[in-house]
């Protein structure tokens, strides 16, 4: 780039925004490039024009990868908000699902990525060819992931504490035992229950699925031999084995089918799955539309084969 070149806010556009969060994002050029949709040249070369308008390096070398300098840090989130400004101006008159060229991030864990996102994601396609989705761990979510603009929405049975972010029930589902029939039969009472090899689900860092607490806060002690960070872990510790795991029903209609189930031989509270938003994109007629397709697949994917059993 010539030194005599001279830019202002002016050159500023959304791509180079999208460009700057990805890179912020992912810490690689490689893999921003692939995200994009672009060659690492073209990310290369539009991060030296970034570079110049802010006038920061913004990424350095760190070992073989990239870091973002302090300026990057602090510019990111003003760029999550002149994005979303943007939409909010290409979606103040209505939203066009066809003329719709953009990338949709939702944050959820395994068991509602693989219930809810391919059939939404078969939906979206068939109105807005253009769209793209991304699919983020939730973990735990906290009301940054939304408030900082991560993802567009998140699913979780978690609502985090948060006054600007806004919940609404999608579905209830049921916990029941799973067991490897061909090794064992299930817990005939509570005793049986609580005296098994349990495996179960810990997020990070740490933090107990909702049944654990439960179970626990009423003095229900069980063994716990494994624990995974994620139900598509599960499986591999059940099968061929007389262990159990105590987990939402509906996972067996995909990340556990064809493992036996259960009615748990305790007490035990449902299990509401919650769809979350940003307070500000409420009404956002882009995000209400997402919001809407999200809903109109629930029964239909709760309600697939093997289904109702134990809802």
């Amino acid at each position: 780039m010539s030194p005599m070149t001279r830019f202002d806010h002016l050159d500023l556009d959304g791509h180079l925004l999208q460009l700057l969060l990805v890179v912020h994002e992912e810490r690689s050029i490689t893999r921003a490039a692939a995200r994009l949709g672009v060659t690492q040249s073209a990310v290369s070369h539009l991060l030296e024009k970034l570079r110049a308008i802010v006038g920061d390096p913004l990424f350095v070398r760190a070992g073989r990868g990239i870091v973002a300098t302090a300026r990057a840090d602090a510019l990111a989130p003003h760029a999550r908000r002149l994005l979303d400004g943007l939409r909010d101006f290409v979606s103040a008159g209505g939203c066009d699902p066809a003329a719709i060229e953009a990338e949709i991030t939702i944050a959820a864990n395994d068991l509602q990525r693989d219930l809810l996102l391919p059939p939404l994601l078969h939906r979206l396609r068939a109105q807005a060819p253009g769209l793209t989705l991304r699919v983020i761990a939730s973990g735990v979510p906290g009301a940054e992931l939304l408030r900082e603009g991560l993802c567009q929405v998140a699913i979780s049975p978690r609502p985090p504490d948060a006054a600007d972010v806004v919940q609404k029930r999608l579905f209830e589902d049921a916990y029941v035992v799973y067991y490897d029939a061909a090794r064992r039969a299930a817990p005939r009472d509570a005793a049986a229950y609580l005296a098994a090899d349990h495996v179960t689900v810990v997020h990070e860092p740490r933090r107990r699925i909702e049944i654990d607490e439960w179970l626990a806060g009423r003095g229900h002690a069980r063994r716990f031999v494994a624990s995974v960070p994620g139900f598509g872990g599960i499986r591999s510790f059940i099968e061929g084995s007389e262990r159990i795991a105590t987990l939402p029903s509906l996972l067996r209609l995909h990340l556990l089918r064809g493992l036996a189930t259960a009615p748990v031989p305790l007490p035990c509270p449902p299990l509401p799955m919650y769809l979350l938003w940003h307070r500000r994109h409420h009404d956002d007629p882009l995000q209400r539309w997402l919001r809407e397709q999200l809903e109109a697949v629930v029964p239909g994917a709760i309600d697939g084969p093997g289904a109702g059993a134990a809802l």
